[in-house]
């Protein structure tokens, strides 16, 4: 899925760690208007976490025309897959498609590397998480398919408290295709 013009899809840079954190706290404040406040109130990534994956290239980011950041996905290589550490879309670029363009475009990452699968960890019943990413064909992971890896991220959810509603990992094949663009 391609976004309509006039945004684009490119590497996050080192010096674009506070737009990053601006995404994220205004998307994060949309769990206000679901009773979640605990959840809003959370702060966002550290800096050096930011620019340490910018730096890694492991920082996507969804500009404007611009070329200023309105969606990011941070991602790695975890337990053999193609791990999204976290997606955001600013509430004023929502509803455009942004979000599954990045997921597209790190599908195609995926496939660029030999991954089998894209894996990410969502609140199940929040309808921009779970339900969301089920509409992209990601299917519920059970805890004894997780890989060491993702299951050290399952704990590090629960000791920082994030787990205050149902949790799960979802994963979903990586798709035939082309590579990124």
């Amino acid at each position: 899925m391609t976004p309509n013009l006039p945004y684009r899809i490119r590497p996050g840079r080192p010096d674009e760690v506070q737009a990053v954190r601006i995404i994220e706290v205004a998307a994060a404040s949309q769990f206000r208007g679901i009773g979640l406040r605990q959840i809003a109130a959370l702060e966002p990534a550290e800096p050096q976490e930011v620019l340490l994956r910018a730096q890694q290239g492991r920082l996507l980011v969804m500009a404007d025309a611009a070329d200023r950041p309105v969606a990011f996905a941070l991602f790695g290589e975890i337990d053999g897959t193609l791990h999204i550490e976290e997606l955001d879309v600013h509430p004023d670029h929502a509803r455009r498609g942004l979000g599954a363009a990045l997921i597209e475009h790190l599908d195609a990452v995926a496939r660029e590397r030999g991954l089998p699968e894209l894996t990410l960890s969502t609140f199940r019943d929040v309808p921009w998480n779970a339900p969301y990413y089920a509409r992209l064909g990601f299917e519920p992971m059970p805890d004894e398919a997780l890989g060491p890896g993702l299951a050290a991220i399952r704990d590090m959810i629960a000791g920082k408290g994030i787990d205050i509603i149902p949790r799960l990992f979802m994963r979903r094949p990586v798709q035939a295709g082309p590579g990124p663009s």
